[in-house]
């Protein structure tokens, strides 16, 4: 028990340390640093990581803590948990009395489009699943991260070198899994788009169909309705048109006698 409470006290004093050096970082961040950081090239995709958005990385480390065993380790990890909660509740404040257009009056439009963003990412954390989709995107990253590594040193040690790679650098190692979350938000976000543009291109076509069908059934009302309207003109016109037509034959059938021509005489 000893052990595991000194494992876990080491591992929440790792953590406590580097909220502090980020909340010292943090602290000489000035608002249009905020704006631009928010706005900068890309921020579509990197404001898409909640976390990368309020720059609380360090609750994501939860998972490299030491298995809770025992009281102690419990005790740690719910002290870090609530901690990270506590702490990124004041960082999205904190964040957004930054970027808020009422504070920056010289800068309206952009501070809007940050202050979007921040809401946006503090109320993704808010919904259970949109932040569990979120830490497993983070985690992938993670992951492939680790699987790359130890396909580069199986290579290494069958070519019969030293199984040494860049990434074992710990801070190599964050940028290239700071790096690959980015591209797995991206990519899931670039198929998000393109699904979201095949359903409204489906439902487009549809709903012309559906114009269509309804234009269709109109004209047919339409050409019924006048079909119907004008069947007593049409029965008119066809007797009008079989009584001229007996007429003609009546008259064409009837004989005339003609009465002889008369020779004139001849004298001698």
């Amino acid at each position: 028990m000893a052990a595991g409470g000194s494992g876990g006290d080491d591992a929440f004093q790792t953590f406590y340390t580097e909220v502090k050096q980020i909340e010292k970082r943090d602290s000489v961040l000035t608002s249009k640093q905020q704006i631009d950081r928010l706005l900068r090239p890309g921020a579509s995709y990197f404001n898409l990581n909640p976390f990368e958005v309020s720059l609380c990385q360090a609750s994501l480390k939860l998972t490299l803590l030491p298995t809770a065993t025992g009281v102690v380790e419990y005790t740690h990890i719910y002290i870090y948990v609530y901690t990270s909660a506590v702490r990124r509740l004041i960082r999205f404040r904190q964040l957004s009395i930054l970027v808020h257009p009422d504070k920056n009056q010289d800068d309206v439009d952009r501070a809007q489009q940050a202050f979007e963003a921040v809401d946006k990412a503090y109320k993704m954390l808010l919904e259970p699943e949109h932040k569990k989709k979120a830490l497993d995107v983070i985690h992938a990253g993670k992951e492939y991260v680790e699987h790359m590594m130890s396909q580069q040193k199986k290579q290494l040690k069958k070519d019969g070198k030293p199984t040494e790679v860049e990434e074992d650098d710990p801070e190599v190692f964050r940028q290239a899994v700071y790096k690959q979350t980015m591209k797995l938000f991206a990519e899931l976000e670039i198929k998000r788009k393109e699904r979201e543009a095949k359903d409204m291109h489906e439902r487009k076509r549809q709903r012309e169909e559906e114009i269509e069908t309804q234009e269709r059934a109109k004209r047919e009302r339409e050409w019924q309705k006048n079909f119907e309207e004008t069947r007593d003109g049409r029965v008119d016109s066809w007797r009008s048109f079989q009584a001229k037509g007996k007429t003609k034959k009546e008259k064409k059938n009837r004989t005339f006698l003609k009465p002889p021509k008369v020779k004139m005489e001849q004298r001698e």
